[in-house]
């Protein structure tokens, strides 16, 4: 992974700067509230930091038992279809409001922005102790979309085609984030390298939990797709206990997923595991 990361970073670095930032250096994740519309990048310091120590235990951390994600009914967070009555649900069920397509595609956004909310809360990189960079932040997204991908895939045909649509969500939202940034002429040569990227790490990640992977596989997968910056396969024993820590949150998460309803699933009514909490065992709602 980590050539191409840096065939890609070395080159957009020498492009157009993004708000006076090298691109190589801060090609950070947009925040906003909806998908199709990015917003101009904050300022450096609002979104761009170095990695600090962590304050968190992560001895403490990712022990708790796995239990289900779903929201609760009463949740504010929640994401319901308007119920509508009468003759404005006649036109909408004749404009194809109601459709299976129609539903997955609502759906499928929710469950993006559910991925977006976890990575771009800076509770993950304080947690972790992790830079907040472009290649940084884009490992994170590709980590919680395999994730969901991984959950969504167990349902079966619906699940499978459920998945299609969010990372068609995934993938329009990198292109204009990548394009915002000024790299319209190697779009698509970039584009390539990412989707490239984000294969490689899914089947990495899908066999690091299988039966006959032993456990440190899914830590040294986790290192090299994330921490590492110099090619090395297995952490040095400074970042170790960082990332077992995350491997944990992964394996849990997994589980966690494992746990959650179907209809949690397919409508986005779900929240990873909050990190801002010390502890981020106890899952509020």
């Amino acid at each position: 992974m980590l050539p191409r990361w840096s065939r890609a970073l070395i080159h957009l670095s020498k492009l157009r700067s993004f708000n006076s930032i090298e691109l190589g250096k801060d090609f950070s994740l947009i925040h906003r509230q909806s998908y199709a519309a990015v917003a101009p990048a904050p300022a450096p310091s609002a979104d761009s930091f170095p990695p600090a120590k962590s304050s968190a235990n992560l001895d403490k951390m990712f022990w708790s038992k796995p239990c289900s994600l779903a929201l609760a009914p009463d949740s504010p967070l929640r994401v319901e279809d308007p119920k509508y009555e009468g003759i404005r649900r006649i036109v909408l069920k004749m404009m194809l409001f109601y459709s299976k397509q129609s539903k997955s595609i609502r759906g499928a956004n929710v469950i993006y922005r559910r991925v977006l909310s976890q990575v771009d809360k800076p509770a993950i990189y304080e947690v972790f102790s992790l830079e907040k960079t472009f290649r940084m932040t884009f490992s994170l997204l590709v980590l919680h979309m395999w994730l969901c991908l991984r959950r969504l895939k167990a349902e079966g045909k619906d699940g499978v085609e459920l998945g299609q649509y969010v990372y068609e969500i995934y993938n329009h939202d990198v292109e204009l984030r990548v394009s915002k940034a000024g790299v319209n002429l190697l779009l698509t040569k970039w584009m390539k390298e990412l989707e490239k990227i984000f294969y490689g790490n899914i089947v990495a990640y899908d066999a690091a939990l299988l039966p006959e992977a032993t456990h440190e596989e899914l830590t040294e997968v986790i290192w090299r797709n994330i921490f590492s910056d110099d090619g090395t396969s297995k952490p040095d024993a400074a970042a170790l206990h960082t990332v077992q820590a995350m491997a944990r949150y992964v394996r849990r998460e997994v589980s966690c997923l494992s746990l959650t309803d179907k209809e949690a699933m397919f409508s986005g009514n779900f929240m990873f595991t909050p990190l801002e909490s010390s502890s981020a065992d106890s899952v509020r709602r």
